[in-house]
């Protein structure tokens, strides 16, 4: 037997003894039951009084059985399913505790004999146990741990292959109650449900649900089904059956609690009809996804603010029990706000850091560019680019006429160490010099020339010579020496005298002017003027009408 009696728990009264005939006594008062055993369902404080039963004309001690409306500390449930199996099944019980579920031992009374089963710890709050009927048509199951003890629960067995299948947990009032047809190893394809063997719809689900209990829905329930195990033959033959009868009783059972919200994360437990024993809160906590991560919170208040998000609940604390669990809250945390100020100076920094980067860069690369273009320029002056500075003054040119060509170079080579030779005009000759702008007097004349830019030099003779410094072509050493007196002279190298070079890369010097050649132009010590060169690195030399080009 209990030590206490919660509102919903069947209770199984046996009288023990021998003898025949057997007499039940409520308050007093013989019942018409004659079994040896009184059976109890889903109790209620309607049910309190002393009970007695008489056999073989001895009467037991009295039994006062009290009620309390109220729920117990843990809580037993079947894991899937319903309060009704097939024989030989089984089905797990899950335990719910709000401490530790060590230490708690479980019962079951089958017929009128009971037994302990050990169950299985989970974790710190759950447990799960095997419920097995065996031979038995019903068993009632529970569990203890001293004085405390969970709901009963009572699974009854049936050996039809149509089964109606009700809730474990008693009906209460307002509270929905669901009702399946079920087939063993099969499924429903149509169903009609009955309750007190009169039709109560017309529709052909496997499930009957009613929405808001009340005690007009107490009563006798069965279902009828038709079914076919495809599972075996796709083609198999439709069947049908009746289930057995099984009792619905709606009671009003314990006061509930009730969960609302003050705030968005403020929740307060209140209970309108519990006793005034009630004093304090339980709270609990589930995650969304895990059920069995079901835990009693530590606050034991009226409000809580809470900040992980989950299914919340309540229960008040009434002395030997508690009220029914409130409604379920659902609260989904909010993020917590985030702090902008760094992640803005963060950004700041970055392009900061950006920009230094940059501007180091371009700054890098435009002294490389400077370096380069001044090695470019020095590379140009060294090597004999196609441009130089020319210096000019009143009476002398200087002209660097960039790479000479390969007669050219070959002379270079042999005059290496005297120098340029001296060439003595003669009167006769007359040499066009690329003056740019020179003297006054040169300026005059280069404007009378504006599109030629050059100077000319009328020949007095009957030829004009091109002069080319440098191997012309068909000339070598011994025409070099066939000159003699009117040869070249040898121009030393002085700092007051500059040597004006006029090549050619095709001209050749005439065989009778060996007495001829270039003008030593004197030198002054400033008044220097830039002469820009044309493409042609070589200087241009005008002739006569009768010129020989």
């Amino acid at each position: 037997m209990f030590p206490d009696v919660f509102a919903g728990d069947d209770v199984t009264l046996i009288c023990k003894g021998r003898g025949e005939p057997i007499k039940w006594f409520i308050n007093g008062d013989p019942q018409s039951h004659q079994g040896s055993s009184m059976l109890l369902t889903v109790v209620t404080s309607k049910n309190n009084g002393i009970y007695e039963c008489e056999r073989g004309g001895s009467k037991s001690d009295p039994y006062t059985l009290i009620v309390e409306e109220l729920e117990p500390h843990a809580q037993l449930s079947p894991f899937i399913g319903g309060a009704v199996m097939s024989k030989g099944g089984g089905r797990n019980l899950v335990l719910y505790v709000d401490d530790d579920a060590y230490g708690w031992k479980c019962f079951v009374l089958r017929g009128e004999s009971g037994f302990v089963i050990k169950p299985d710890v989970l974790n710190k709050t759950t447990a799960v146990i095997y419920a097995e009927l065996k031979e038995a048509k019903r068993a009632t199951f529970w569990c203890e741990n001293g004085t405390r003890r969970s709901n009963a629960v009572t699974l009854k067995m049936t050996e039809l292959k149509v089964m109606l299948d009700p809730p474990a947990a008693p009906a209460l009032l307002g509270e929905s109650v669901t009702l399946s047809c079920r087939v063993w190893g099969g499924k429903a394809e149509t169903a009609m449900f009955y309750k007190d063997n009169k039709p109560i719809t017309d529709r052909t689900e496997d499930t009957y649900i009613i929405t808001n209990a009340t005690q007009a829905d107490t009563g006798q329930y069965r279902c009828h089904a038709t079914y076919r195990y495809t599972h075996i033959s796709a083609d198999a033959a439709r069947q049908e059956g009746d289930s057995d009868a099984q009792e619905l009783k709606v009671i009003g059972g314990p006061p509930a609690a009730t969960v609302d919200s003050t705030s968005h994360n403020n929740l307060k437990c209140f209970c309108r009809d519990c006793p005034d024993n009630c004093k304090s809160c339980y709270w609990y906590h589930t995650l969304f996804n895990d059920s069995f991560a079901h835990r009693r919170l530590p606050e034991k208040t009226q409000i809580i603010t809470v900040k992980e998000g989950g299914l919340y609940s309540c229960r008040r604390v009434c002395g030997k029990g508690f009220s029914r669990f409130s409604n379920v809250y659902s609260y989904t945390a909010q993020p917590e706000p985030v702090n902008v100020l760094p992640i803005v100076v963060a950004a700041i920094l970055m392009v900061l850091g950006v920009l230094i980067v940059v501007l180091i860069a371009l700054k890098r690369r435009r002294r490389g560019g400077s370096s380069v273009q001044a090695t470019a320029q020095a590379k140009d002056k060294t090597t004999g680019g196609d441009y130089e500075q020319i210096q000019l003054t009143d009476q002398a040119v200087y002209h660097t006429l960039g790479e000479n060509t390969d007669k050219d170079k070959a002379k270079a080579k042999a005059e290496a160490e005297g120098g340029y030779e001296a060439l003595e005009k003669r009167q006769e000759e007359a040499v066009y010099h690329t003056l740019g702008e020179n003297t006054d007097k040169d300026k005059a004349k280069a404007k009378a020339e504006a599109e030629g830019g050059y100077e000319a030099l009328k020949n007095r003779q009957e030829e004009a010579v091109y002069h080319t410094l440098g191997a012309a072509e068909g000339q070598g050493q011994g025409e070099g020496q066939g000159q003699g007196e009117g040869g070249y002279e040898a121009l030393k190298s002085m700092k007051v005298e500059v040597y004006q070079t006029l090549s050619s890369a095709d001209s050749k010097t005439p065989a009778g002017e060996s007495e001829g050649g270039y003008e030593q132009l004197p030198q002054k010590d400033k008044d220097y003027e830039a002469v820009a060169v044309e493409d042609n690195p070589y200087e241009e030399l005008k002739a006569g009408p009768n010129a020989n080009q």
